[in-house]
């Protein structure tokens, strides 16, 4: 089968054997997304070698349950040991021994087929087309930052960042009726989030301003980048909390000492549950399709990572 693989310091497209494992489902992918931690690794970030992609949406072609056969799915991307304490507990996505895919120790969704345990498998139901579906994980990640602080109406949050993730979390945050400001630098992605009743403000309106700043009970970076930290922690009033959703290869800089007096709490937030997530597709309570640029072949893979990373550009797509 085809895949686009990252292997000792280059991006190429391969032929590699169809996944075997006989305890999984084999599942053909039908559309991928790339995300900017697909580009990171190219970059260093984790290490990872092997085929990119954890975002997608396929079809079951063969499963221990035979009942999942030709059923359309999405896939958790964190597959536990199935023996440590976090897995028995039900949270493999902190188990030590996981593998995650397209990012550690896993062959991943940038290709014609790819495996996963039963377990991680969601069935999309019928009112979800699959360029909305392939958002599943990604916006899961995003709604999952509901899990870890809670939003109301009198909680003011901001976001950082106008890119795919951010104006993801933009949306997802503004269905707890908390009020949502998001920070970016594009009139054109910022008009996403205004159709959805959410308010923007440009990067430099932001700097300028100091009304805005030492203002929100919540940031959430998104950013991207290593300054985002600085300017999320700019925004936060005393107490408040900061949201780490950006994956990067490098070092952060930050004023410690900021943290400790305006006792700031800090919470990474990393994967969340699909479930929610599908039900916010099935209601279309999120506009995904305004945040796909464009879409690629598999075969012309490099070309569209290559796009994914150019400044302004949105979700590229990969169809096999």
């Amino acid at each position: 089968m085809r895949a686009l693989r990252y292997e000792r310091g280059r991006l190429r497209i391969a032929e590699t054997e169809k996944p075997r494992a006989a305890r999984e489902a084999l599942i053909r992918v039908t559309l991928a997304g790339i995300c900017n931690t697909d580009l990171e690794i190219t970059r260093g970030y984790a290490g990872f070698e092997g085929t990119l992609g954890h975002e997608f949406v396929g079809v079951v072609e063969s499963a221990p349950d035979q009942s999942l056969v030709g059923q359309r799915v999405v896939g958790e991307i964190n597959a536990g040991c199935g023996a440590c304490q976090l897995c028995r507990a039900g949270d493999p996505r902190h188990c030590p021994r996981r593998t995650v895919l397209g990012i550690v120790g896993r062959d991943g969704a940038f290709a014609e087929f790819l495996q996963l345990p039963i377990e991680n498998l969601h069935r999309v139901p019928d009112e979800i087309a699959d360029e909305e579906a392939v958002f599943t994980e990604p916006l899961a990640a995003a709604y999952g930052i509901t899990e870890q602080v809670r939003l109301d109406r009198q909680t003011r949050t901001v976001v950082i960042g106008d890119g795919k993730l951010g104006l993801l979390c933009a949306q997802a945050l503004s269905i707890t009726g908390a009020p949502i400001t998001l920070i970016g630098k594009h009139d054109n992605k910022l008009e996403i989030a205004q159709r959805r009743g959410i308010e923007t403000v440009r990067l430099e309106e932001f700097l300028a301003s100091d009304d805005l700043k030492r203002a929100f009970d919540v940031a959430v970076e998104a950013s991207g980048s290593a300054s985002g930290f600085e300017i999320a922690l700019a925004a936060l009033r005393p107490r408040g909390k900061l949201v780490l959703k950006s994956t990067f290869h490098g070092d952060t800089s930050f004023n410690a000492a900021r943290i400790v007096v305006d006792e700031v709490s800090i919470i990474g937030s990393r994967c969340g549950r699909f479930p929610p997530a599908l039900d916010l597709l099935r209601r279309k309570a999120v506009d995904v399709k305004s945040l796909i640029s464009e879409e690629y072949r598999l075969a012309d893979g490099l070309e569209a990572m290559a796009r994914a990373a150019e400044r302004g550009v949105l979700k590229i797509l990969l169809r096999p």
